[in-house]
């Protein structure tokens, strides 16, 4: 089946357009490869922010670079749009596809090219999954340290994409700060590299530009990530407060210490009850607040480590320490941690993950304007967030099969969005921009320095068919954002289809 003729396209449904394009793409992959039906292409009307959906006009499923770079010559010759998906866990909208757009699935790119225990370095390319770098390294005493709650699923081109951290982030680093070099390619399908396998690059640090950059600059085809030797031992502490706001002072209070954990997290007691059945962690439940803080090393230092922060909690006022006795215990606190996400979803039809980033001394006072939230909004809120470095998940709970919660869940997270940048911090950590933020980019930033976004967009694609409409608003946007919150209004998302 190679012709358009004989794919059983209905006029009254796909415009010509369509099929136009379906057909060019039918050039360049297997008929399997092409999905246009509508029941073939719903899986992919979103990614893990499921509050907006839209479906793309084809899926295109490419297995080599070769492919990619062609799909995207055809795209760009077209004038159609392209949006790159990994494995769908994103959670700001960043891989929601164009309705008149391709959207480009590379969860085929699945190979591991090179592994150099050596050199400490692993190839690999876009769809393959954050956990399987770890696990093919593990024989070498290896491994990746970014490790997004995610990690069992997201692909390692979704984690560049967005500059993914983890529960770990704190000692050893962002997406950033472990990858060495990143291939990609251009809207019009031509081949970049960014970074160097060496530990410096001439020129510009394009680097750090494209990690994080959404997918809105160029399609990654290959990533040379950094491998680190596993620690020797590995402690775990979970301390308990009676109030949150003392648990927020205890964070700032262990890095103010000179501590850098490999690991320090936090979940207030509606995470750790909603947390607990599902996980069977271990967590103290009556805690109003716990601190998971993670000590690795050597085992002297990780003993020198523990006994410190030990010191450091008690005096900030924990009211219960607890140091897991064995490997099992501490993956089991940290299992707890990584299935908030999932756990939620047992308890609320639907939930909406925020991920606002304050300085580490306005962590108490976060925590108690979002109590007072959930009174205005009567809506539950659960939080989990990385504490070490101010990075908020709050999971603010609702059925967006109602639309008055669906609104007030919406405007719940704006406003938590809101006071982050009153703080001081920002409106995402580790999630992207993509649909969710884009209005709250008009609070973060002034028209030029978004000018600026755009000229770097304009620059690598300027047509701007790559992941348009995503992570930087228009000015008339923001203009409009600005009107709407002098008269206490609300700026609505782009219109997608909704539940």
């Amino acid at each position: 089946m190679n012709a358009i003729a004989d794919l059983p396209l209905d006029a009254r449904v796909f415009p010509d357009r369509q099929a136009e394009v379906a057909k060019a793409l039918l050039a360049i992959l297997p008929a399997t490869s092409v999905l246009w039906k509508q029941t073939d292409t719903r899986p992919y009307e979103c990614d893990g922010l499921s509050m907006f959906r839209q479906q793309p006009m084809v899926v295109a499923l490419p297995e080599t670079e070769e492919q990619i770079a062609a799909i995207l010559r055809l795209c760009s010759s077209l004038d159609v749009p392209v949006v790159a998906r990994g494995a769908g866990t994103s959670l700001s909208g960043g891989s929601m596809p164009h309705g008149q757009g391709v959207l480009l699935a590379c969860a085929k790119l699945n190979r591991i090219v090179k592994l150099d225990p050596l050199a400490r370095t692993a190839v690999v390319q876009p769809g393959v999954r954050n956990l399987a770098i770890s696990e093919a390294a593990a024989a070498h005493g290896l491994y990746y340290a970014p490790d997004p709650s995610s990690q069992i699923a997201c692909s390692i081109g979704g984690n560049v994409a967005e500059n993914s951290g983890g529960v770990h982030c704190l000692k050893y680093g962002l997406t950033v700060h472990n990858v060495l070099q990143v291939r990609g390619l251009t809207m019009r399908g031509e081949a970049i590299v960014f970074g160097s396998e060496a530990p410096d690059s001439p020129g510009l640090d394009l680097l750090a530009l494209v990690i994080g950059s959404e997918g809105m600059l160029a399609v990654v085809t290959e990533v040379t990530v950094r491998l680190i030797p596993k620690p020797q031992a590995a402690k775990l502490i979970m301390a308990s407060f009676d109030d949150v706001e003392t648990a927020g002072d205890a964070v700032a209070a262990i890095i103010s210490a000179g501590i850098i954990p490999a690991g320090l997290e936090m979940m207030d007691q509606q995470a750790t009850r909603m947390v607990e059945p599902f996980a069977k962690a271990g967590y103290d439940l009556d805690a109003a607040a716990i601190l998971l803080c993670e000590s690795d090393g050597t085992v002297d230092e990780v003993t020198h480590e523990i006994a410190h922060m030990e010191a450091v909690l008690a005096a900030s006022g924990a009211k219960r320490l607890v140091v897991a006795q064995n490997e099992t215990e501490r993956l089991k606190y940290w299992a707890g941690r990584k299935n908030a996400f999932p756990a939620a979803g047992r308890v609320s039809p639907d939930y909406y993950c925020m991920d606002g980033t304050i300085p580490k001394k306005r962590l108490g006072e976060m925590l108690k304007a979002i109590q007072a939230m959930e009174i205005t909004y009567q809506l539950r809120c659960p939080n989990v967030f990385h504490a070490g470095d101010g990075n908020l998940h709050p999971l603010i709970l609702f059925d967006a099969n109602d639309a008055d919660e669906l609104r007030r869940a919406e405007d719940f997270g704006a406003e938590i969005l809101a006071l982050c940048v009153t703080l001081g911090g920002t409106i995402t950590g580790e999630h992207g921009v993509g649909i969710e933020k884009i209005n709250q980019m008009c609070l973060q930033f002034e028209a030029p320095e978004l000018e600026r976004f755009r000229g770097v967009k304009r620059a690598f694609d300027e047509a701007g068919l790559l992941n348009p409409d995503k992570g930087i608003p228009s000015l008339h946007r923001c203009a409009e954002f600005g009107r709407m919150h002098i008269h206490g209004g609300a700026l609505p998302h782009p219109e997608l289809p909704r539940f």
